[in-house]
């Protein structure tokens, strides 16, 4: 088959979707990945693959600009002629769908990697925009196999009556690599470190992250936390840079920035947290998971498919940094109990999160995909 991958950025295909573009190419399928150019389209193209830059704006409003790339989209689905197209992150699923149809791409895989802005959003501009997304979405999603991966996420587009005309799946997030991911206890002789992995957006609960450091901080000073992650201009719930700054010069949290490397500041970690607003399924809680670090998290959709109260972690409310600093103190004051959950984690991923197995999962998405009728 000839199988198209089409994202909002580089990046995701490259940190998201290597492995099964990897694997598919492997089985000997043709593989074509398309996103907006940057800096990680090379790197896919270095790992042997064909990586083709396909320019748009993430939250365009030009009405004749989108037009266009409607436009653009089709006329390249209509060269490629691919057998699947397998669309991730919402824009790329709406505009993909409509290129898609038009193009005559039978078999369309849509990823629900999570609900979006206008979604999640209590702004008025979210709740008026709404209805139309929900309306677009039942009319595109039509004849499609639409993939969730949390079962929150499909329940709530099964209630709206988005799903009636389409095939529903479940694949929990997108795999991980478990041999990069050390499960060795964290040092003894350090400072106790709770980590949290996050884009710096409000909807990731940074606000009741820094609350709950200040409030451990002041009984444990010895306490480290740190925020790995950037901010996204392009996206509308960025947290202002003048508000970072404020929350860097206080001192209780460290903001570390975009990093690359993820398993190794998990092995310095003793808590892995997420006081997240809502999620698809946070590859975050997974890499964790993976260094068997006991997770801490919002009891949201996305974290709680990942964090199993008491056994694997501890969820708390959303928005609650109370309920998140006492959860962090009770954990760093039973070692045993928090290293006991951090193994429960790791054989977690291992049932669930492991490439392979979601590798699998998606093949056979594409395989329902192919014999499904038109």
């Amino acid at each position: 088959m000839r199988i198209v991958l089409f994202a909002n950025t580089d990046w995701y295909l490259f940190n998201f979707r290597l492995a099964l573009a990897t694997a598919l190419k492997a089985a000997g399928h043709e593989v074509v990945l398309l996103s907006p150019p940057g800096e990680w389209g090379e790197r896919l193209r270095a790992a042997g693959h064909d990586w083709r830059p396909f320019p748009f704006a993430r939250h365009g409003l030009n009405p004749f600009a989108e037009l266009a790339v409607l436009w653009r989209l089709w006329r390249l689905y209509r060269a490629l002629r691919p057998d699947v197209v397998h669309h991730f992150t919402i824009k790329c699923v709406l505009y993909g769908s409509v290129a898609a149809k038009c193009a005559g791409v039978r078999k369309v895989v849509n990823a629900i990697t999570g609900l979006g802005h206008v979604m999640m959003s209590g702004s008025w501009k979210a709740r008026l925009l709404r209805p139309l997304i929900l309306t677009v979405y039942r009319v595109l999603f039509a004849g499609c196999d639409i993939v969730f991966q949390n079962r929150d996420n499909l329940a709530l587009f099964q209630r709206l009556g988005v799903l009636r005309r389409a095939r529903a799946h479940l694949v929990p997030g997108s795999g991980v690599n478990l041999a990069r991911f050390d499960t060795a206890p964290p040092p003894a002789d350090q400072s106790p470190v709770v980590l949290m992995v996050a884009r710096l957006l409000w909807a990731k609960g940074v606000a009741t992250f820094v609350e709950a450091a200040a409030a451990v901080r002041r009984e444990r000073p010895e306490v480290e936390f740190w925020l790995a992650g950037d901010r996204d201009d392009s996206n509308p719930d960025c947290i202002p840079q003048a508000q970072v700054e404020r929350w860097a010069a206080d001192g209780d949290v460290r903001f570390l920035g975009h990093r690359e490397d993820i398993p190794q500041l998990n092995v310095r970690a003793s808590i892995a947290a997420l006081p997240s607003h809502g999620e698809g399924l946070p590859r975050t809680l997974i890499e964790a998971a993976a260094s068997a670090r006991p997770l801490l998290a919002s009891d949201v959709p996305g974290c709680r498919d990942i964090v199993r109260h008491a056994e694997n972690g501890l969820l708390f409310p959303r928005g609650d940094a109370a309920a998140l600093a006492a959860a962090v103190l009770r954990l760093l004051d039973d070692p045993a109990m928090a290293r006991r959950m951090g193994l429960a984690a790791r054989a977690d991923a291992e049932r669930y999160y492991d490439d392979a197995h979601n590798i699998a999962l998606t093949l056979a998405v594409y395989a329902a995909a192919q014999t499904a009728p038109a």
